[in-house]
């Protein structure tokens, strides 16, 4: 049966699904989950990241960590962790640039956290004649914390989800998902009487809010570990920068906007990260924590524009597709403003690669 008839039984004999559970359901059943069973990610598949624009991306990724690393006094043992690494072309590019430090990769254990098997597959394979063999865990509570963390995670926090909350003339209602008479999936609003959080910003009847309780809990899970570990973790994904409104549900099926509820389990499905929500929870589990900045602006003092330079000078007759490449990245109508970047890191005075310049 497939996903969508199994999710409009279920609403039938239940009730609405709330916008979170139903996007967790579409990503991870383990039978019909997109991650679970058909991830398609690259150029050919849904949706392309950062690290497959330009290898310039991870290879700055990679000399981050080994700055952080010295900064943390280049100790001789590191737990190098990614969450949710795609097919692995960041880790790869990121430990070829590291090999500039010989010392930090024989500090680093490789440990990624990844729920979907066939990205489980991808990885082991992309980083099969890497330096560093990768061990996988299920969760950031599997990390041991007697030595200091360095943490990866881009885009990841779209893929937890939010519940949806719509002010109307009435007051507040929850935007679910529900069935009709023929067996469609759809949206509709439920009322709320009591025991909800109202946003602490305007809003116009009509407006959206979402409220996702697993990004909060991303946040407070990485901030414990960094506090009892030491280290950083450095996260890079779209989303806002402070509290507003706004519906950021969509589906992507070969790199085009779908309509969510069409096709259960066979598209991406993704929210915007709100990164305040994130960074207070990371602030309350003991951790400290940067500002956000645009991708661009934090790849740019990371380098990326020199980097950019030398592959060029390497490479002239590719130097219109790096430009391209930089462009994509960087640029304010590209992914330069709308990707940002922050940090959590152990209370130390420990001043993060990337965000010493910030206002």
């Amino acid at each position: 049966m497939l996903l969508k008839d199994r999710l409009a039984r279920e609403i039938a004999l239940t009730g609405p699904m709330t916008v979170a559970d139903y996007v967790t359901r579409c990503l991870h059943d383990p039978e019909g989950g997109y991650y679970a069973t058909r991830p398609a990610i690259g150029a050919t598949g849904d949706f392309i990241t950062a690290p497959m624009i330009s290898q310039m991306f991870g290879e700055l990724i990679g000399l981050w960590a080994v700055e952080l690393w010295r900064r943390l006094g280049a100790p001789e043992r590191v737990r190098l962790v990614e969450v949710g690494p795609g097919d692995g072309t960041l880790l790869a590019d990121a430990l070829r640039a590291a090999r500039l430090d010989p010392e930090f990769l024989r500090a680093v254990d490789l440990i990624l956290i990844e729920p979907s098997p066939p990205l489980r597959e991808a990885q082991g394979r992309m980083l099969a004649d890497s330096d560093l063999h990768p061990r996988w865990v299920a969760s950031l509570d599997r990390i041991d914390t007697d030595a200091p963390v360095i943490l990866i995670a881009n885009e990841v926090l779209d893929c937890l989800p939010a519940r949806q909350f719509v002010k109307t003339e009435d007051g507040w209602a929850e935007r679910r998902v529900g069935v009709t008479d023929n067996g469609e999936l759809t949206f509709g609003l439920v009322r709320i009487s009591g025991g909800f959080k109202r946003p602490e910003f305007e809003m116009e009847p009509g407006q959206t809010f979402e409220m996702s309780d697993q990004q909060a809990a991303f946040g407070r899970d990485v901030g414990a570990l960094i506090r009892e570990a030491g280290g950083a973790a450095l996260l890079i994904d779209y989303g806002r920068a402070r509290r507003e409104a706004g519906d950021t549900l969509q589906g992507l099926r070969r790199h085009q906007k779908v309509d969510p509820l069409e096709t259960p389990g066979e598209v991406d499905l993704t929210q915007w990260a709100d990164f305040p929500s994130v960074l207070e929870a990371a602030i309350h589990a003991g951790a400290d924590v940067t500002g956000t900045l645009g991708q661009g602006r934090f790849l740019n003092q990371l380098g990326i524009g020199a980097r950019a330079e030398r592959l060029k000078a390497g490479r002239p007759d590719a130097a219109p597709v790096i430009d391209r490449q930089l462009a994509r990245l960087t640029a304010d109508d590209q992914m330069g403003s709308l990707f940002k970047a922050c940090a959590i890191f152990s209370p130390h005075s420990l001043v993060v690669p990337g965000f010493e310049a910030q206002p």
